[in-house]
């Protein structure tokens, strides 16, 4: 009866926090349909006003569009100081909502206010008597739940209410959670497909993160389930709020790990009211090119190698060549003589000029021209000096035979057009990498080279070559100045001022703050991409050593900071708990990661689904058709939910091809055009897994997996953190079927034929 009330109590504010919100709706909308009827003309400063009016009406309206989230999802009750100042009560809700006399109604939880509804608890209450979860869905008030802060040992869950909102429970592990009903409530519903906001249920080591100071490098390493991904984007959402301007001008820069991933957390930052934000993959950071295919690991991995650096640069400096015969350059009645000295000198100075290569052709051109019109100048009037009005210079850099010597000396080159020609030619290899890499390698790195740049499939690892060329070597023309007259108004309002521009002198676009998620699978020379985007050294970076499983990762918090090259010394934070991945599924993995990295440990978990991975052997004969009947009987204890059968990449078309000929509609969610993740049944290579989830997983062949990046049918490091990924997938259940073994896997049911551990893998 007690909570009917308080739900009712609770119903009628929320009506009244949802009127306001409307009439501060219908506010923007009237401020910018006043200010769009007075229509373009007017001054300069009129027209300016307008649109700084309209883009901050337009601004406010996003802010504003919650959709179907619910507005508020927690109060705090803060306690009495003194009978005579009793304590304050806050609403905390997704926006800050005033009513018509400007008390607020609902407090964001981005404001330092909000902030116990996140840290508290029994022993540091943080001046609360109370926190209340509500569960709120759309506009409707459904369920309360309050933890009381009244003893220094607090007041704990009411595991009734807990047992109530989830079929799920707690693990018995002492941890602190804010909420526990609602947290457990919020993780066992059926996964839609995309990644939504965990803002109702931040706990306090996620929040401790999220509201880290804006400056330096921040690395967070966190294992299956604890949420990094979530962690992340909602700390770029509080530093945007929170550092509204200068973030907002400089702008905040979101990497993943695939498109797929991309389009996984898509809705979450628009859920947190953050439109703004860009998001990409590494390679979607290299405008020059289109990743159109894939290649063998070990190229990958040549490619990625930081020594590609160096090789890029030498492959520079082989384009900045002397003649190495005199060519003749016709000029009027005269043949010049373009000597092999005189280029000797040019290029020797131009090379010790700073600056990158293009913006170098300047010097080269315009010494050789000076060189070879003194040269007409001593014919022509037996002396070289120039005389007013004299304008051969000019016309000698006209001379098509002048333009083609250029060309060879000290060309201009566009990025890709250098890396596809290093590529493409064993000769300038084995000249840029002599001493460098070896021989094996440099022929790794050769590949057949295409008729024209538009042909030519590029991979994710090129662009990160890409890119280093570009910043060796510069705009492939030189950077026009702006023209005289009066700037508009975006140039005025919305362009950053030269010392916080986005785009530097080579033309890269560089971000205020840079969050990367999955970075432990990032190669050296991707993490060199990325430390030159960022404007003062501020990013957020996120992964989990555990899951490095790309060819060229480095697998050491070490070398990552080493790459990135931060200004000043990174802070260090891991999460330590698992919210996610239920206690059965991380224990069922934590001996594939032993053996692959005996000195890594899962995560901490908080719930157990009381559900047991089903993980065992199968004759071959008999895989497809388990595989079958595994997945007929996971859609239908997931109901809602999604399915998802991940498989080695070698047998991911075979396992693909049978499920869809049995009638279940398997969907590749990197299809473009497709249902995607969304699909109640998905299919994909366990190496494309990272950073997903799903109500229920069917790993097919672990041993595959478990071999990935071998020579051989036997486990490495790299194919079991892969498996290691794949199992931890799930939010509920777990299926692993196939027909060999795994170091670290064991059977579940006690039966005799046990997956046991094997030796140490070298």
């Amino acid at each position: 009866m007690a909570q009917e009330r308080e739900i009712a109590e609770e119903q009628i504010y929320l009506d009244r926090a949802h009127t306001a919100l409307d009439a501060m709706r219908e506010e923007s909308r009237a401020m910018l349909g006043d200010v769009l009827d007075i229509g373009r003309g007017g001054t300069f400063q009129s027209r300016t006003e307008r649109d700084i009016v309209v883009n901050t009406a337009l601004a406010r309206l996003q802010q504003l569009d919650i959709g179907d989230q619910a507005l508020c999802f927690g109060r705090i009750d803060t306690a009495a100081t003194s009978p005579d100042e009793p304590g304050e009560s806050f609403h905390i809700g997704r926006v800050a909502v005033s009513g018509d006399d400007l008390e607020p109604l609902i407090v964001d939880w981005r404001a330092p206010v909000a902030e116990p509804f996140y840290r508290a608890t029994g022993i540091e209450p943080l001046g609360l008597a109370r926190r209340r979860h509500l569960h709120v869905q759309h506009r409707r008030v459904l369920g309360v739940e309050d933890e009381y802060f009244t003893t220094a040992d607090g007041v704990g869950p009411d595991r009734a209410q807990v047992e109530e909102a989830t079929r799920e429970g707690l693990v018995e592990n002492g941890l602190a959670l804010g909420g526990p009903g609602a947290l457990l409530a919020a993780l066992g519903q059926a996964r839609t497909g995309r990644m939504g906001d965990i803002v109702g249920t931040i706990q306090r080591e996620q929040d401790e993160i999220i509201r880290a100071p804006l400056s330096g490098l921040l690395l967070v390493q966190g294992g299956p389930g604890t949420g990094k991904t979530a962690v992340a984007l909602h700390r770029a959402a509080y530093l945007l709020y929170t550092h509204r301007f200068p973030l907002e001008r400089q702008g905040v820069l979101v990497v993943g790990p695939n498109p797929l991933f991309l389009r996984y957390i898509e809705q979450v930052l628009p859920s947190l009211g953050e439109t703004g934000v860009t998001l990409s993959t590494v390679a979607g950071l290299v405008p020059e090119i289109r990743v159109t295919a894939s290649e063998p690991d070990d190229v990958a991995a040549a490619k990625g190698d930081p020594r590609m650096a160096r090789l890029i640069a030498r492959a520079v400096r082989t384009r900045q060549r002397p003649l190495k015969q005199d060519a003749s350059i016709p000029y009027g009645v005269a043949n010049l003589t373009m000597s092999v000295a005189l280029t000797e000198d040019v290029v020797a100075r131009a090379r010790r000029r700073p600056g990158p290569h293009n913006q170098r052709h300047r010097f080269v051109e315009r010494e050789l021209a000076a060189a070879l019109a003194a040269q007409y100048r001593q014919r022509l009037h037996g002396t070289s000096e120039t005389e007013e009005g004299d304008d051969y210079d000019d016309q000698v850099r006209r001379v098509p035979e002048f333009r083609a010597a250029l060309r060879r000396i000290w060309p201009r080159l566009a990025p890709h057009e250098l890396i596809h020609d290093l590529l493409g030619a064993p000769a300038l290899l084995r000249a840029a990498g002599k001493g460098l890499l070896s021989d094996s390698v440099l022929d790794l790195l050769h590949r057949d080279r295409a008729e024209s740049l538009e042909q030519v499939r590029w991979t994710a690892a090129d662009a990160a070559l890409v890119d280093e060329a570009r910043t060796l070597l510069g705009p492939t023309r030189a950077t026009r100045k702006a023209p005289s007259g009066t700037p508009s108004v975006r140039e005025l309002f919305e362009a950053p001022p030269a010392a916080e521009s986005g785009t530097d002198d080579e033309g890269i676009r560089s971000y205020g703050h840079i969050v990367v998620d999955e970075i432990q699978d990032l190669s050296a020379m991707q993490l060199r991409m990325l430390a030159r985007r960022s404007i003062s050294g501020s990013m957020t970076v996120v992964g989990d050593m555990g899951q490095a499983t790309a060819p060229a990762a480095l697998g050491n918090w070490d070398l990552v900071v080493n790459h990135l090259a931060p200004r000043k010394p990174p802070s260090i934070v891991e999460l330590t708990v698992s919210y996610r991945t239920p206690a059965e599924v991380l224990e069922a993995a934590a001996g594939v990661l032993a053996a692959a990295e005996p000195s890594l440990r899962p995560p901490r978990p908080v719930r157990t689904t009381g559900m047991l991975p089903d993980v065992r052997i199968t004759d071959a004969a008999m895989l497809d058709q388990e595989t079958i009947s595994a997945v007929r009987r996971e859609l239908s204890a997931v109901g809602s939910g999604r399915v998802a059968v991940l498989a080695a990449p070698a047998h991911f078309d075979r396992v693909a091809a049978y499920l869809r000929e049995e009638g279940l509609d398997a969907v590749d969610p990197r299809s473009v055009g497709g249902e995607g993740l969304a699909a109640q049944l998905v299919v994909l290579p366990a190496d494309d897994a990272n950073g997903l989830e799903f109500d229920a997983v069917i790993v097919v062949e672990p041993a595959a997996v478990a071999s990935r990046g071998g020579a051989s049918e036997a486990p490495t490091p790299r194919g079991l953190r892969t498996l290691y990924v794949a199992m931890t997938r799930p939010t509920r259940r777990l299926t692993v079927l196939g027909t060999r073994p795994v170091p670290g896997l064991d059977q579940g049911d006690g039966s005799a034929q046990m997956w046991h551990a094997e030796a140490a893998i070298n």
